[in-house]
């Protein structure tokens, strides 16, 4: 059975749906004013996956994810690019498809914009008024008022008490509570609006969330997915209006992927340390990328550096090469009696275990490589493809090497550095392979590297 570890109670259990043989989910997508970064391409990969094994063991998957097309952020960086908020977005909404595609992930059965949805939104604020769970404040603003849902900080696993003392809330004297968060904007000059009950305006970030998921899955559903950083205060929010609205469960499994880190500190824009993307496809290809992130388990910390990735590229390569001579093998239907398939199955179904899934391809091409069989090969094909990997011709990914995507593109001086430093340090632990792995990157990239009794110098092609 798939065992699915729940945020919300902090502990694995057994996945049962509302609906037998159907699943409900909703991520958190992107907030589109500006390009992917690695952290983005985390949560589109991880809950793809989740997707595909769902789909693989039976369940017909209902799957939602947003795209926030309306905030601060987006209204803030439109000003700066002297564009409209439509011209924006649309543009940024092509480039999350362009990356998301190039990840090889399936499309959501349904990808809803905020902007389209705020006739609803408007609706869940009324009831949330009515229930007395929300306050119109007297600058026009609608707040939620934690003090009248008692289950708030559930997720979190914080009382009241202990988020006043300990999180930092933004300043507003219109607020009765210092935790109470807006779910409706009243509207200020140069900005977007809509006519509502209270004014002209435009919703809060957290409110669409609940509206479009109880759009599309109803107001109770099986999961509910996102990135570690959107637990507190986004879905707590979510749960929030969507029980003081509803007087129902709003989900019943919590997911949410691990930070990317980047020199022990989370990937992200406000740090400025993000790499995203379309920066990381143009050195690497889009199949290493998403190898990478499904070899380290979804809720655990990502690493990222280029040696972790040429890491994932010798690892990824050792598979392919396993299939080489098996071009004309295709994937079947999968004999789950086999005991690669059934170790494989027990993997997945503890909670998405893709670091044990991938060691057991590991072990499937060791097998490969000893008995010649097809049958092998195919199971290989078969079992990789479940989370969207050994989806290219064995010869041509061989043959593309590291920076398949745009060989015109270079590295910039510090990434040189970094490689060479690294080159320097696996020679001197005698691993020749790994430094002959980076020399060979460098050279696609039109690098050569020159040795010499001083240590290693480098130009450009």
């Amino acid at each position: 059975m798939l065992k699915i570890y729940n945020s919300l109670t902090r502990a694995k259990e057994e996945f049962i749906p509302l609906v037998p043989g159907e699943v409900k989910l909703y991520v958190c997508g992107m907030t589109v004013y500006d390009f992917c970064h690695l952290g983005h391409g985390r949560v589109l990969v991880v809950f793809d996956m989740v997707v595909r094994w769902l789909q693989s063991i039976g369940y017909n998957v209902t799957y939602v994810r947003n795209i926030t097309d309306i905030d601060d952020k987006i209204i803030k960086r439109a000003q700066e690019m002297n564009e409209s908020i439509e011209t924006l977005t649309n543009r940024f909404i092509k480039a999350m498809h362009e990356d998301a595609n190039a990840l090889g992930t399936v499309k959501p059965n349904f990808e809803p914009c905020a902007t389209h949805h705020v006739g609803e939104m408007i609706t869940l604020i009324r009831k949330l008024i009515e229930k007395d769970c929300a306050y119109v404040a007297d600058n026009g603003d609608v707040f939620f008022s934690v003090h009248h849902f008692p289950g708030y900080g559930k997720l979190s696993g914080k009382s009241l008490s202990d988020l006043r003392a300990g999180e930092r809330v933004e300043i507003d004297h219109h607020k009765r509570d210092p935790l109470d968060f807006v779910l409706w904007k009243s509207g200020k000059p140069g900005e977007p609006y809509w006519q509502s009950p209270w004014g002209n305006g435009r919703p809060g970030w957290h409110i669409e969330c609940s509206s479009m998921s109880g759009h599309f899955l109803g107001n109770h559903f099986d999961i509910h997915g996102g990135g570690q950083d959107l637990q507190f205060p986004h879905h707590e929010n979510e749960i929030a209006q969507s029980e003081g609205a509803n007087e129902e469960t709003y989900v019943n499994y919590w997911m949410h992927n691990g930070f990317v880190r980047v020199d022990n500190e989370k990937m992200s824009k406000s740090l400025g340390n993000f790499f995203t993307v379309r920066e990381i496809l143009k050195n690497f290809q889009a199949e290493v990328i998403r190898f990478f992130i499904l070899r380290a388990h979804y809720r655990s910390p990502l690493n990222y550096s280029l040696e972790h990735l040429i890491s994932a590229k010798n690892a990824l390569d050792r598979l392919y090469t396993a299939l080489k001579g098996y071009e004309t093998v295709n994937a079947g239907k999968i004999n789950w009696d086999n005991h690669h398939a059934q170790s494989f199955k027990i993997a997945m179904n503890d909670d998405f275990n893709t670091p044990e899934a991938i060691a057991i391809l590991f072990n499937l091409s060791s097998e490969i490589n000893r008995s010649q069989k097809p049958q092998d090969a195919s199971l290989l094909k078969s079992l990789a493809n479940i989370l969207g990997l050994l989806q290219q011709e064995p010869q041509r990914y061989l043959q593309q090497g590291l920076v398949a995507n745009n060989k015109n593109e270079k590295f910039s001086e510090s990434e040189i550095n970094l490689l060479i430093n690294q080159r320097l340090e696996a020679k001197k632990n005698q691993d020749f392979k790994e430094a002959d792995q980076i020399r060979s990157l460098l050279a696609e990239a039109g690098i050569i590297l020159e040795d010499n009794s001083q240590g290693t110098t480098w130009r450009r092609q």
